[in-house]
């Protein structure tokens, strides 16, 4: 087993690996980072709530704002048996850094930070602000986390100009893949109500999963948009369905049925509900529906900071980007509340939540270098 090698954002990226930041905990990830940058003129705050630790960290008064937003939490390790070397312990082998946070996101942090340290050293007068949005709730539930930072600047009426997240973004060399957006995520719990019976006599009872049958084609065959240039159409997945006793011979009395759509930008949650609920009062059904909105889609065109984070990437890695709204949700959806050009751009995200979560090692400096030139790119003038 090689030593790490000592390049600055390798060495900060071992430091926040060992830290056991299982969500939602922070494990002094967060005192690390601001050890670094209050030497470079940063104000802090901190929203700490719910057992979750907050940052909000800024260096400048004007605009425009260009901020880095992140986590501090991993997912659980899962069995520690099964990994090749201690999860919290930074083991570089096969020129890879090997840990859980490697990939998603501590490498991220750890570039974020030397890259301003860098920019800042070359560039102490910049025009705007500099800042950073860092939480311990996103691998979680995420209700404690950066929504609590958004709503607390919004009360104060404070605007970001731009964001970059840094989930790891890339599929398969550092920089082919931006993230400029994400579709929305609606949940829905649906309860059907029948009448419980035995099935020898189906003319005493009422059987709720044939009643929701016809129902339940028609929205799985429904197309819900078109989707747009950047977005996939919408979809309707079933993601679990139940009803009965466990009985072969007793016609259930209930049918529950759990949902979720990802929708496009082109579509609303209302206009989806709306549509849903007509499907089922169509068919006659006596039910109830309970609904979950966990997050609005956001979209960011070819503006200002795709043109400076795509150019970045080219100067840094000599790839010409491509532009992607794949995937799950990520705290992109919060801040686009208070910014209208959000991104997300980070490492190969071929391993994480994954055993033997790891990174290339020759793709964690030039990850900085690219964070440093989107920095020149929006605030040092032409």
């Amino acid at each position: 087993m090689s030593p790490l090698p000592d390049t600055p954002t390798l060495a900060l990226a071992r430091q926040l690996i060992a830290c056991p930041s299982v969500t939602p905990n922070d494990e002094g990830c967060l005192d690390l980072i601001c050890a670094r940058l209050s030497r470079i003129g940063f104000v802090f705050e901190r929203f700490d709530t719910g057992g979750v630790c907050n940052l909000w960290a800024r260096r400048g008064t004007h605009a425009p704002v260009l901020c880095f937003a992140g986590h501090t939490d991993v997912v659980p390790p899962g069995p520690l048996e099964k990994w090749d070397s201690p999860p919290f312990e930074p083991t570089l082998r096969n020129g890879c850094l090997y840990g859980r946070g490697a990939a998603d996101m501590k490498s991220s942090l750890a570039a974020f930070v030397t890259a301003i340290e860098r920019f800042v050293a070359a560039h102490p007068d910049h025009r705007g602000s500099i800042a950073l949005l860092l939480t311990s709730d996103e691998e979680g539930i995420a209700t404690h986390g950066t929504i609590k930072v958004v709503e607390a600047m919004a009360e104060r009426g404070e605007r970001l100009d731009y964001c970059v997240v840094g989930e790891p973004t890339s599929v398969s060399r550092l920089g082919d893949t931006i993230k400029n957006g994400r579709r929305g995520s609606l949940s829905g719990t649906l309860r059907v109500k029948g009448k419980q019976g035995h099935v020898a006599y189906p003319q005493l009872a009422r059987n709720p999963i044939h009643e929701l049958a016809p129902a339940l084609a028609e929205l799985a065959a429904t197309r819900w948009d078109d989707g747009n240039e950047f977005f996939p159409p919408t979809t309707w997945q079933v993601s679990n369905i139940h009803a009965g006793t466990g009985a072969n011979n007793v016609i259930p009395g209930e049918c529950e049925l759990l949902f979720n759509f990802r929708f496009a930008s082109v579509s609303t949650a209302e206009d989806l509900k709306d549509r849903a609920h007509a499907v089922l009062d169509a068919h006659g059904l006596d039910y109830h529906l309970d609904w979950h909105l966990s997050g609005q889609p956001y979209l960011t065109g070819r503006g200002e900071l795709v043109r400076a984070l795509s150019n970045a990437i080219h100067a840094a890695t000599g790839i010409d980007t491509e532009l992607s709204t794949t995937g799950g949700t990520s705290d992109g959806r919060f801040i686009a509340a208070i910014c209208d050009e959000v991104v997300e751009f980070g490492p190969v995200n071929a391993t994480i939540h994954q055993l033997n979560e790891h990174i290339a090692v020759d793709a964690i400096e030039p990850l900085s270098a690219i964070y440093e030139h989107t920095l020149r790119n929006l605030l040092v003038p032409a």
